[in-house]
């Protein structure tokens, strides 16, 4: 978890006490920043932490107290922490009262707790989260691996499911759904073929975020593969955005998923080449060298004396046409040429 103002507060070497705000402290600290300018809001990314002392600014008076945190809170600013004893003895209430009315954390810094502590505390704890963060994913990564060799692409899915709390689904090149982890989630894949098909237009590497169908969750869609058309679509689903740790998870899978589809591409085609190897060598006549070539792959091949025959497709007017050129009787004059040249019966002799 990254640091809250929850967690500084409650962080003993600090000693902070909060002056107002007291139900907004589980929000997220992004960063600690001292500024004394007027008006810090041009500096501003949001999610800070701003520790001021006041040096430059009226804290007793209540309406350019409400100008100032308004200001502060529209940009983002999560709390403010106000050190004390060095320009004011305590917090002015009109400060307080301004935060009070905003909703904005105020919180009291004493003087022996120096703002670089403050900034080191929040820089140490966003470290740790992501170092966790980090080390989360690399054991993902792990698993993933471990289930893509013996599950296959659904033993990889379902592990990818559980690293994100969610579901996820796998798409071939048409956009049809392969897998999906876990069971329950086949419907919600089933009604995302579209925004799939979409992603499959667009060049390689493509990826999209879309509403869960009927809102029911946040889907992120990525194409799989290296060349220019996707081989490939993986879809996930989650309640919320993806954090470190499952962007880790989720990357590992399509890189996975990546050499899974391309290598299962390469062995097609090695495939292929062998079995074209081995019938050119039973139409030579050399049954045992095509043995020996194909081994186990293609079971028991045919012993000679063989004989193969190849049938084409013809269209049906053609067929209709050689059945009455077969049975004698005359072709009309608006029927095509005779079939018999478009369906040859081809025969190979004995080797």
């Amino acid at each position: 978890m990254p640091p809250t103002l929850a967690s500084l507060v409650h962080h003993s070497a600090l000693k902070l006490t909060v002056r107002a705000g007291e139900d907004r402290l589980d929000v997220p600290v992004r960063w600690a920043h001292v500024s004394e300018l007027a008006d810090p809001v041009p500096y501003m990314e949001g999610g800070e932490l701003l520790l001021i002392t006041a040096l430059k600014l009226d804290a007793e008076d209540p309406e350019a107290m409400r100008r100032y945190v308004r200001r502060l809170a529209g940009a983002g600013v999560v709390g403010l922490g106000f050190a004390v004893g060095v320009n004011y003895e305590e917090i002015p209430k009109a400060l307080v009262d301004a935060a009070e009315e905003e909703g904005l954390p105020l919180l009291e810094v004493p003087r022996r707790t120096p703002f670089l502590a403050i900034s080191k505390a929040v820089s140490a704890a966003i470290a740790a989260d992501q170092y966790k963060a980090v080390t989360a994913g690399f054991a993902a990564q792990r698993e993933l691996t471990r289930q893509a060799q013996t599950g296959g692409p659904e033993g990889l899915l379902a592990a990818l499911a559980s690293q994100v709390d969610g579901w996820a689904a796998l798409y071939d090149a048409s956009g049809a759904v392969v897998a999906t982890a876990p069971e329950w989630a086949g419907r919600r894949a089933a009604r995302l073929t579209a925004d799939v098909e979409r992603l499959r237009d667009r060049p390689a590497p493509a990826s999209s975020v879309v509403g869960g169908p009927e809102n029911e969750d946040r889907v992120e869609l990525h194409t799989i593969g290296t060349g220019r058309r996707p081989r490939a679509a993986l879809a996930v689903g989650t309640a919320a955005a993806l954090g470190t740790a499952e962007r880790y998870a989720l990357h590992s899978a399509i890189a996975l998923l990546t050499l899974t589809t391309e290598r299962s591409r390469s062995l097609q085609a090695a495939e292929q080449r062998i079995g074209s190897a081995v019938l050119r060598m039973l139409l030579a006549g050399e049954p045992d060298h095509a043995r020996a070539v194909a081994g186990d792959l293609y079971g028991g091949l045919l012993d000679a004396p063989f004989r193969m025959m190849v049938a084409e497709r013809v269209p049906v007017s053609a067929s209709a046409a050689l059945a009455r050129a077969e049975a004698g009787t005359p072709a009309r004059a608006a029927d095509p040429p005779s079939a018999a040249a478009h369906a040859p019966a081809h025969t190979n002799g004995d080797p």
